[in-house]
């Protein structure tokens, strides 16, 4: 056994540091533990003591130190001095911690077989001992130079030593760091869903005068838009006075400024090095399942509250009318779409003038196509009879729609009747004109195509007069044009195009507003809050998802396979759950299951950096809830050298996967005397989108992009294996979580693993994950897997997250819990404690 202290700084006495395991005597012992020096260590007198355990149970009360200032003697009752090192003026390197980390390998003095061995002396001359320190520079470096320092930070830094089948040695490190994504991300979302509410509530108050009835309903619903803006204000105020944080620990789950930010979000590496074999990389994000934990769960998670409410929202339409979740999403897609291209289409024009002006026929004819085709697109998008409802909705609760004759109060009265017998009806007033939106949104048709014949008229009457021109006079011809007789000419449509477009945008914009007033009222107040509780899990889902597309952009960036089929396809972010379906959990895997399938509606673009400044290489948030874009800034030099199609800005779509699998006592009852129903669901469905992802990477990416493993098991037999484990009926069947993670690597994905708080089980399943991945793609040795598992369990990255959440070094388990868990899910003896709350 090595044993490591280091010289307090502020106290200056030896206090220990770390120690390796105990390992069995044997022909060539192998010491599995690594022992690292965080970022920023103070320059210290490190202490290295090896011992001679011969009593494993009395080494305790057998070991006796005699230490003096400059030499230090071992003692023990029965043993002689072996031999002890002091290393002066030991540097922790530059935050990777590379250089600086110790690696005892072997016993023998002096050597260290297949790597180089560095010969430091001590300043001691009665006690001059060459000690073996590693050189980890050679194998610990990172292939990639890419700017991770602006997202991730801390590392904490695990090496080990593993013995392969063919009696071999691997060296493996393991890196746990936080991500700055958990509090950014957030805090940008926060910023988008305030501007969202403050714009819907500008949209209600220029919805104009309308009746009694309904401008007590907007008056109520700007209030409760008011409060939720004023909530999120406080929040962000709140997060804005937290400095130099970057992960919010487990113990702070329930804290309310606090609930946007995901639960002890962090990215684990493992990295494999062998000698003469390219060095291997296998990460992992871990966190917190992303829940409303301050709101509590004592009627369920979302997916239950949405059923429930979308139920009830019916029963109370009787105030208002009831538009589906469809014609909502449609009138939210209206919105955003008219409000992007309004602007669009308005520039489009403006840079049609100036080719005009300037007498490009080029020029011209390049805005005259981006010009056609963006207002095409307008054009199709308002093509819905929801536009044409809302409107006639919208004219019936004016002041004076009732008060216009007997007839249209009886009409309205019968049509109101309807409403109140069959909610899913959209109202159709007959006595509205109903032409009259036809033929405002057909002149923006008619006005598009007056300037395309405008535009072809010019250039024709331009080529017919080059044509006609003798040759000698050619440049007489040209020159004779004014300047402005294109544009003179074209102005007048061009405007009318523009006028069109913006009355068409009003309309659309107060029939579609209107639809959201009706969502609103129906909602009140049920529907506000369950938006609230799906804002708060959106957050915490999105900031894991954009620390784990960043971390797998970076390790990508040299693989052109990986760059082809995140343009072509996209990427499967595969999140893996161990939450049981009992109690309170079941309420956090329900909120789980809609946070991560909302995560469809998020797109990715790289974008150039403007400068090489940390502040211009962090990701960047844009968009409204019913679509949002993370921007992630990459150097000049390394954005150069992605393909064209993503350097072009093409958005990079992601297909999020969740299977849970319950595992601990809670699980247990569920099985035997609960409900596991939402369990099954829940793999099922998300089991049919990973195999219609694997369909469609087929169709249009060749499967030789895929990474190769050495396990020859084909990514079709493993959908199929999992395919039949989803529908077989097994009590904790964590081959479901097991294949679904194979398949996820298999596929250049994004792995994540949660559980409550990403701290307990998640170790277990992080741990076992590595030491499989060991076993099966690098020939870790049979006799080492438990060892090595309990290694990484007792001294890895995994209970250095346990000590950063709850200050102690024991996992959270009781003995209930064990004698529950599948048994490769047991950490060792003297690793776990009493259960945290």
């Amino acid at each position: 056994m090595v044993q490591v202290a280091v010289i307090d700084p502020h106290k200056q006495h030896l206090v220990s540091h770390a120690c390796t395991e105990i390992v069995e005597a044997n022909k060539d012992p192998l010491f599995l533990t690594g022992v690292t020096f965080p970022s920023g260590y103070p320059e210290t007198l490190v202490k290295l003591m090896v011992y001679d355990v011969k009593d494993k149970n009395q080494e305790s009360v057998s070991i006796h130190l005699v230490c003096s200032a400059y030499a230090y003697a071992v003692k023990t009752g029965t043993l002689k001095i072996k031999w002890c090192f002091l290393l002066s003026h030991f540097r922790s390197s530059d935050g990777v911690c590379t250089a600086g980390t110790v690696v005892v390998s072997r016993l023998k003095m002096g050597e260290m077989e297949g790597v180089e061995v560095d010969h430091i002396a001590t300043n001691t001359p009665s006690h001059r001992k060459i000690i073996p320190l590693l050189d980890c520079n050679a194998f610990l470096l990172s292939s990639s130079r890419l700017p991770v320092f602006t997202v991730f930070r801390n590392p904490i830094c695990k090496v080990y030593t593993f013995q392969t089948t063919d009696s071999k040695r691997m060296i493996v490190r393991e890196q746990m760091e936080e991500c700055t994504l958990s509090f950014s991300i957030p805090k940008q979302l926060l910023s988008l869903y305030i501007q969202e509410d403050m714009s819907r509530v500008q949209d209600l108050t220029e919805l104009g005068e309308l009746s009694p009835h309904w401008d007590n309903l907007r008056k109520e619903v700007i209030t409760r838009y008011g409060g939720i803006i004023g909530s999120y204000q406080a929040t962000l105020a709140e997060l804005d006075k937290i400095t130099g944080c970057s992960f919010k620990p487990s113990c702070c789950k329930a804290q309310k400024s606090l609930e946007f930010i995901p639960i002890n979000l962090h990215t684990q590496r493992m990295r494999v090095s062998c000698l003469k074999k390219t060095d291997a990389f296998y990460d992992i994000v871990t966190v917190g399942a992303p829940a409303a934990h301050f709101q509590g769960f004592k009627s369920g998670g979302l997916q239950r509250l949405l059923g429930r409410y979308e139920a009830e929202k019916k029963s109370t339409a009787c105030q208002c009318i009831y538009y589906s979740p469809e014609h909502t999403a449609k009138a939210q897609e209206v919105l955003s779409i008219t409000s992007l291209l309004q602007p669009l289409i308005t520039s489009l024009a403006d840079q049609l003038l100036q080719a005009a002006q300037e007498h490009s026929s080029p020029g011209l004819r390049d805005a005259l196509k981006s010009l056609s085709d963006k207002t095409e697109q307008f054009v199709h998008t308002l093509k819905d009879e929801l536009v044409k409802s809302a409107l006639l909705a919208l004219h019936a609760a004016r002041p004076g729609y009732v008060s216009k004759s007997q007839k249209q109060t009886a009409v309205q009265g019968h049509h109101q009747g309807h409403i109140m017998k069959n909610h899913d009806s959209i109202p159709h007033h007959k006595e509205y004109d109903e032409e009259e939106w036809d033929r405002v949104w057909a002149n923006v048709a008619k006005c598009l195509n007056c300037v395309i014949a405008m535009v072809d008229k010019l250039q024709e009457e331009d080529n017919s007069k080059q044509e006609s021109a003798p040759e000698q006079q050619l440049a007489d011809v040209i020159t004779s044009h004014t300047p402005g007789d294109w544009k003179e000419q074209l102005y007048p449509v061009v405007t009318r195009l523009k006028e069109c477009v913006k009355e068409v945008v009003e309309k659309a914009r107060k029939a579609m507003t209107f639809v959201l007033l009706q969502e609103a009222v129906c909602s009140l107040p049920q529907g506000f809050a369950l938006q609230q509780r799906r804002d708060i899990v959106f957050s915490q889902a999105l900031a894991a998802l954009a620390c784990g597309f960043v971390m797998r952009l970076y390790a990508g960036m040299q693989d052109k396979g990986f760059l082809k089929q995140l343009h072509l396809v996209g990427l499967v972010a595969q999140f893996e759950s161990l939450l049981s379906t009992y109690s309170e959990e079941i309420g956090m895997l329900e909120d789980m299951e809609v946070g991560i399938s909302d995560l469809h509606k998020v797109m990715f673009k790289i974008t150039e950096a403007k400068t090489e400044d940390q502040s211009d290489l962090q990701p960047f948030l844009c968009g409204r809830r019913d679509h949002f874009t993370v921007e992630v800034p990459l150097p000049q030099p390394i954005f150069q050298t992605l393909p064209e199609e993503i350097k072009n800005g093409r958005p990079l779509r992601v297909f999020p996967v969740l299977f849970n699998v319950g595992i601990n006592e809670q699980q247990t009852i569920a099985e035997r005397f609960g409900d596991i129903s939402l369990q099954e669901r829940i793999n099922q469905k998300n089991f049919e989108i990973l195999d219609a992802y694997y369909k469609l990477l087929s169709e249009k990416v060749p499967l030789e992009c895929l990474p190769c493993f050495q396990a020859q098991t084909d990514i079709k037999e493993l959908l199929e294996t999992l395919g039949q484990n989803v529908v077989t009926k097994k009590r904790k069947n964590v081959e479901i979580l097991w294949i679904a993670g194979a398949i996820c690597r298999r596929l250049n994905g994004i792995r994540f693993t949660s559980c409550k708080s990403a701290k307990d089980r998640t170790s277990m399943s992080v741990t076992l994950e590595q030491c499989a991945l060991l076993r099966d793609e690098h020939q870790l040795s049979k006799d080492f897997f438990v060892r090595a598992l309990d290694c990484m369990r007792r001294e890895g990255c995994r209970i250095e997250n346990v000590q950063k959440n709850i200050r102690c070094r024991k996992y959270a388990f009781n003995m209930l819990q064990l004698m529950a868990f599948p048994k490769c899910y047991r950490p060792p003896d003297g690793t776990y404690g009493k259960a945290d709350s």
